[in-house]
């Protein structure tokens, strides 16, 4: 059996492109130092999810644990008020 080179090991790799998408941050600090996201700010929620509707994970959206569980419950609650969809429309 003959062994793979590292040339054409990486040659093949290099076959894929790696897209590295940028951490988004939304979390608000106000001047208490205290950290809150706001579910009326729709147009940042809608960037903490996929095109599908799916909240987003927090290794893509680079939040902490505290931060990802309000996102969530933001998200969530401005679905509830109608003011994000539950699921992309897609025709």
């Amino acid at each position: 059996m003959a062994r793979e080179s590292n040339r054409e090991r990486r040659e093949r790799a290099e076959k894929f492109q790696t897209f590295n998408r940028p951490k988004l941050k939304i979390a608000r600090t106000c001047a208490s130092g205290k950290t809150y996201i706001d579910y009326k700010d729709t147009e940042s929620l809608r960037r903490m999810m996929s095109g599908n509707g799916k909240i987003l994970s927090r290794k893509r959206t680079g939040a902490s644990a505290m931060e990802q569980r309000m996102i969530a419950r933001a998200v969530k609650r401005a679905r509830y008020l109608s003011l994000l969809p539950y699921v992309s429309t897609s025709g």
